[in-house]
């Protein structure tokens, strides 16, 4: 069951969502969509961020650390939290509805679905229950081998329609597993964020070696300026909107003109950016979260890749 105060509509929607028109009206609800930022407010955030970098304090040994020891870090962070991490995506058919769109309901072709950072199954498991009867399969690949164990685990895993696949997304190749041109659809949530942009094009060179021409990129990330940016403090900052958090993982704070860059050999279905204004009424505080989200398209004539 959907929870009373479920959204019904994308959150980069142009109509019905909830807007604040009046600055009078902010503590009457506990959140607002699309909110715009003045320049006076982007400012300050960006002064902010510099002021963060200004004071860095890591050294070059210590962020190479961070670098090298990655899937250590995210290995201890799913073996610690392994009850309490896993959360239904119920957003996902609001969002990218394409994911059971073009599910083959009367057809023997599969739908194949991979799934980058799995983690605990967040997409894997929602997207198989919701899929019913329809012939597909999934790949749960995550670089972390305690979160592809936690996948193994589930009682919902089924290795007829899923195959769990230690796999870091920034390796010079696909997986064995999975064939190049195989897969329809290739989620990536929150997840291109936790490696290091030195890396972003040969994770993007992966996922368009193995999507099939017309295949998917869907994909959704932390935003510049986000309040979880804001936050950090200079202590944290590995070099420019790249951040350690507390338990080692790392961070990136994406724009979109970044993603179009990165995605340049894809055609673009969605770029945009989710500002939401989240309230305390209570205690009379403004949180301002930002996402970026994207829909990336493989060309139905793309050559293949050079080797």
């Amino acid at each position: 069951m959907e929870p009373a105060n479920a959204k019904t509509t994308s959150s980069l929607a142009e109509f019905g969502t909830r807007k604040l028109e009046n600055e009078e009206d902010v503590f009457d609800h506990n959140a607002w969509d699309n909110v715009e930022w003045d320049e006076v407010q982007e400012e300050e955030a960006r002064r902010q961020v510099q002021a963060q970098l200004d004071s860095k304090t890591l050294d070059d040994d210590q962020i190479e650390t961070f670098d090298k020891k990655a899937a250590g870090f995210w290995d201890d962070f799913y073996s610690k939290n392994v009850n309490r991490f896993f959360k239904d995506r119920h957003w996902l058919r609001l969002e990218f509805p394409e994911l059971f769109e073009r599910l083959p309901r009367d057809s023997e072709e599969t739908f194949t679905l991979c799934e980058m950072g799995c983690g605990a199954g967040n997409t894997v498991f929602p997207f198989l229950q919701e899929a019913g009867e329809a012939k597909v399969f999934v790949y749960a690949c995550d670089y972390s081998k305690e979160a592809v164990g936690v996948v193994k685990g589930s009682e919902l895993y089924d290795e007829s329609r899923c195959k769990g696949i230690v796999y870091d997304i920034t390796a010079p190749d696909i997986p064995p597993e999975i064939a190049p041109g195989s897969v329809d659809v290739c989620t990536c949530i929150f997840v291109l964020s936790a490696i290091h942009p030195s890396t972003w094009a040969q994770a993007v060179r992966n996922l368009y070696k193995m999507l099939k021409p017309g295949g998917l990129v869907l994909l959704r990330d932390y935003g510049r300026y986000d309040l979880a940016q804001l936050r950090f403090k200079p202590a944290r900052v590995l070099e420019e909107n790249f951040y350690v958090r507390g338990d080692g993982t790392r961070v990136y704070f994406f724009t979109n003109e970044e993603l179009a860059t990165m995605f340049s050999g894809f055609e673009v279905v969605q770029n945009g950016i989710d500002r939401r204004l989240l309230v305390n009424r209570t205690r009379k505080l403004k949180m301002y979260r930002s996402w970026v989200q994207a829909k990336l398209r493989k060309p139905l004539d793309a050559p293949p890749l050079s080797e």
